[in-house]
């Protein structure tokens, strides 16, 4: 990624709705070369979904947990497939340390969170897990800054 890259994910994150033409503009560049450079972030998965944008609380799961995962080292593929396929998984990470993976979840409240930590702990080679649910987000996932710096090459 280059700065002209990140100056157009800048004013992407600035105008959502705006259109091709009246980024181009905004940038300074003709409208093929925006097309180009974002059909190639979205492709490299630079750019990625709009979903990501959507908060889940506003779906009805305001309550965040992550779960650390130990796994059965022979059954970990398995055990990730079955938790990719959980709706309430938003994001997973292979971790080093005591657990394999670290999951964080959403659910409705405590007794939703509960049928889904038994799900994954029911998952084939999940050896234990442990929970710790989110008081509150202290500072939401921000990539922003890190653009701002890339743009200035």
């Amino acid at each position: 990624m280059d700065s002209l890259d990140a100056r157009i994910l800048l004013a992407l994150d600035d105008e959502p709705d705006a259109t091709a033409l009246a980024l181009a503009r905004r940038l300074g560049i003709a409208r093929n070369t925006l097309s180009s450079r974002l059909q190639r972030m979205q492709q490299s998965g630079a750019l990625r979904e709009f979903t990501r944008r959507v908060d889940p609380a506003l779906l009805g799961r305001g309550l965040v947990a992550f779960v650390s995962i130990a796994v059965s080292q022979t059954s970990t593929p398995r055990a990730v497939e079955i938790l990719r396929s959980l709706p309430e998984v938003i994001e997973m990470h292979a971790t080093t340390g005591e657990a394999d993976l670290l999951v964080k979840v959403v659910a409705r409240d405590t007794a939703d969170l509960h049928r889904v930590t038994s799900r994954i702990l029911s998952a084939p080679g999940v050896v234990r897990t442990s929970t710790a649910i989110s008081l509150y987000e202290e500072m939401p996932l921000r990539i922003r800054a890190l653009i701002e710096e890339a743009a200035k090459g």
